[in-house]
């Protein structure tokens, strides 16, 4: 409810009541929470869950003896996952910056091809592409005469990778072309100023600074894609390319351990994806080092010289690096006094 103030004219609100703070035994349990860490209290419910986990473990009939001697057995198969990995991720990523320029492309072919490539590997699920590489190419091969034909006949483990990667390949079109319409266009303004042609403007202006951009989602893929690797063997590998969960599904049935033979394979997986995610996150630091944008110093911290992505086709000093150096978050030009770096009250600075 508002009042008008006599004579004046001016609406008066009355003023808003904050909640009186709590006390007694409410207080001090807040106050005890404030002072338990975070990590700590998340340490605490990680280790409640790994009890109850361990409990419901301890009342079922699993054959631990079993699992044990398994246990390596199913493990050494993890080689053949991040060599099915790396091998996949390679091809996708070259998938990926080929599609995403074809995306960006103003060509009607390259962008129509690029268009029903994404639209097809995105669209239909990947195990259903898995067995169009494996058992649907051969047929087509029929179609030519030898030796032409031999080429449409693959083994599982080259269905497989090519399956996933092209199928990964169409998801991260997406991130690369993302990627690349993040980076400002007068970086390209000035590439093309300069004399560059097209492919000299995307390796050495674009591609660089996107990259710093692609990696971090590019890194989920490749954690993702070690799990899909999994569905390679359902395609029927070798012994020699077993994977952990080939391995398991072939010891788990011979012995009628699925269920013990599966969890085994389920460690190892969360084992693998948990040590590439602390490399990622290690990735991720570093490539973000020299790309923070400016704000200002911690208190209680020291000012460092920084460098900030130059958005505006240039750098401030008449050079070409695009890179705007700033110290403590206030953007630095070389010549400037401190007068033109910190201008009178009312008078904004604006980020290049």
């Amino acid at each position: 409810m508002t009042t008008t103030e006599p004579g004046t004219g001016l609406d008066r609100s009355p003023a808003t009541v904050a909640p009186p703070p709590p006390h007694g035994l409410g207080r001090s349990i807040e106050d005890f929470n404030a002072r338990i860490p975070f990590k700590l209290k998340v340490g605490v419910v990680w280790l409640v869950i790994g009890i109850v986990l361990v409990f419901g473990f301890s009342q079922g009939d699993f054959d631990v003896q079993w699992m044990r001697d398994h246990a390596w057995r199913i493990a050494r198969g993890v080689w053949v996952t991040i060599v099915f990995s790396i091998v996949a991720i390679t091809i996708a990523v070259i998938l990926a910056i080929v599609g995403a320029l074809g995306r960006l492309s103003k060509n009607s072919i390259a962008y129509g091809i690029s268009g029903f490539y994404t639209s097809f590997f995105r669209g239909t699920p990947l195990i259903v592409q898995l067995f169009l590489w494996y058992l649907a190419l051969p047929q087509i091969g029929d179609a030519f005469r030898p030796p032409i034909n031999e080429y449409f006949i693959l083994t599982a483990q080259v269905a497989g990778v090519l399956g996933i990667a092209f199928n990964y390949g169409a998801y991260m079109t997406e991130i690369f072309r993302a990627g690349i319409q993040a980076v400002p266009h007068g970086q390209s303004e000035a590439a093309e100023a300069l004399g560059m042609t097209y492919r000299q403007k995307m390796r050495k202006v674009v591609l660089p600074q996107a990259m710093r951009i692609i990696i971090p989602p590019t890194g989920n893929e490749f954690i993702a894609m070690m799990k899909d690797t999994a569905l390679i063997g359902l395609l029927g590998t070798t012994l020699f390319w077993a994977d952990p969960f080939r391995v398991a599904t072939l010891d788990g049935k011979a012995d009628f351990r699925n269920l013990e033979a599966l969890f085994v394979a389920a460690l190892v997986y969360w084992g693998l994806t948990a040590v590439f995610s602390f490399f990622q996150r290690q990735l991720e630091t570093r490539m973000s080092k020299g790309y923070v944008r400016g704000s200002q110093a911690p208190v209680g911290t020291k000012a460092g010289i920084r460098f900030l992505p130059g958005g505006g086709g240039g750098s401030l000093s008449g050079g070409t690096t695009g890179m705007v150096p700033t110290h403590g978050g206030q953007v630095v030009v070389p010549g400037a006094d401190d007068e033109d770096l910190n201008p009178p009250p009312g008078l904004g600075r604006q980020e290049h």
